[in-house]
């Protein structure tokens, strides 16, 4: 086990940023160099890590290339657009180095499969950053479906349901790669918010995985009529032609014969939810309306036809993850409501052990391979599409994960 390691930042918009004035935070991790395209964006972040880590010696650069082949580094951390994902975290582990991605799409199967290639062929980790996994009411649903409480599954739904219009149609002013995206494609471009915690309940690539999918994108209107809202009809961003459907659903059949529903809603006006969904052959969970119901618990007043709801997070003591119950005694910290600190604990506590990480190369090639599986969908009129086995049918009978409190295949009550 490793004191400390070092790492270096790919990719330093906003979201880079953030992540990794986090890191900064943790003494056990040193930031010791940052990369990005946009040469201010690298100058602003030598000047966050001099003033909250003064010890730290950082050093920029505008090509990514020259970062991840520095011999003294341990991990590199891609916080890139999503189409340089892939590359970046290829190149880092071709070069020796554990390597994290943050959340996003693919642009094709073949960087999914390059990906797992590097893995096998380098034999470094990967990990996607997928901070909801580490959410606090998915890893207590995920404690519940370890201790069998919605009884055998059935069938989960999840959205990435989030107002990103003002973001999307002031990309180009943002210098944010959502705007090309949203341009020119037409799918579900940002699936794993929901899909990474659906996919840890159903043990996909542990025993299950997912097998075919099928979707449908709506017409497209919400951009253009914001963008006719802020800048006017005769703005030149109130003429861009959006291909991107305002709502995309995907429905993915698994290979233990579960059903999985994602919407991908980023054009309207609405409040943001994940919609996250749970159903069993013994109960249900419903993010929408907090609603909790487990056969034979729930209260049904006399007379009544139907027992009536309980409220998940009055419940939630109840089923929470030992993770979260030891995060709030040593005290909540980091974005998102504390998931941001999980993610990178779990991907940096792996690199100092020399271990696994939870969310691997299998895992992150199957997630966001759904994004150009939606795409070829939509563009065929809504046909069904087979998802590659990522694992070459290692799925079929996988070792269990390195054993870690960060663990998301099993809940590892012996460690806290």
């Amino acid at each position: 086990m490793k004191e400390k390691i070092r790492v270096g930042y790919v990719g330093l918009g906003g979201r880079g940023q953030g992540q990794m004035g986090l890191t900064l935070e943790m003494e056990d991790v040193e930031v010791v160099a940052v990369c990005d395209v946009y040469e201010d964006r690298v100058q602003e972040a030598l000047q966050t890590i001099h003033e909250k880590r003064p010890e730290l010696t950082a050093q920029g650069y505008t090509d990514y290339r020259k970062l991840v082949a520095r011999p003294d580094l341990d991990a590199v951390v891609v916080t890139s657009s999503w189409q340089t994902h892939a590359r970046i975290a290829e190149a880092a582990m071709r070069a020796g180095k554990y390597a994290a991605i943050e959340v996003g799409g693919a642009s094709s199967l073949e960087e999914c499969w390059r990906l797992v290639r590097a893995y096998e062929e380098t034999g470094m980790p990967l990990m996607m950053l997928e901070n909801c996994c580490y959410g606090r009411n998915e890893m207590a649903l995920l404690n519940m479906v370890k201790r069998n409480i919605f009884g055998e599954l059935i069938h989960l739904d999840g959205a990435y349901a989030h107002d990103l219009r003002d973001e999307i149609t002031g990309g180009l002013i943002r210098r944010h790669y959502r705007f090309r995206n949203f341009q020119r494609r037409n799918g579900d471009l940002y699936p794993t918010h929901a899909l990474g915690p659906i996919a840890n309940m159903l043990s996909i690539n542990r025993g299950n995985r997912f097998v075919s999918l099928t979707s449908m994108s709506s017409k497209s209107r919400g951009l253009h009529d914001f963008a006719v809202q802020k800048y006017g009809a005769d703005h030149e961003y109130a003429k861009i032609h959006w291909n991107e459907g305002d709502i995309c659903t995907t429905l993915i059949k698994c290979a233990n014969g579960e059903t999985i529903r994602l919407e991908h809603d980023d054009c309207l006006a609405r409040i943001y939810s994940r919609e996250l969904t749970v159903r069993g052959t013994r109960g249900m969970y419903g993010e929408d309306g907090d609603r909790l119901m487990i056969e034979g618990l729930n209260k049904k007043p006399e007379g009544a036809w139907e027992p009536e709801w309980m409220k998940f997070t009055e419940e939630l003591p109840k089923y929470e993850h030992p993770l979260w119950k030891w995060f709030q005694s040593a005290g909540v910290k980091g974005g998102h409501g504390g998931m941001d600190f999980l993610v990178q604990r779990a991907f940096f506590e792996s690199v100092k052990a020399g271990t696994g990480t939870p969310i691997d190369a299998y895992d992150t090639a199957s997630w966001m391979s759904i994004t150009t599986l939606s795409e070829q969908s939509v563009a065929m009129g809504s046909l069904p599409v087979p998802v590659p086995d990522f694992t070459n049918g290692l799925w079929l009978d996988r070792a269990a994960d390195p054993k870690s409190r960060y663990s998301l295949d099993a809940v590892h009550y012996d460690l806290f």
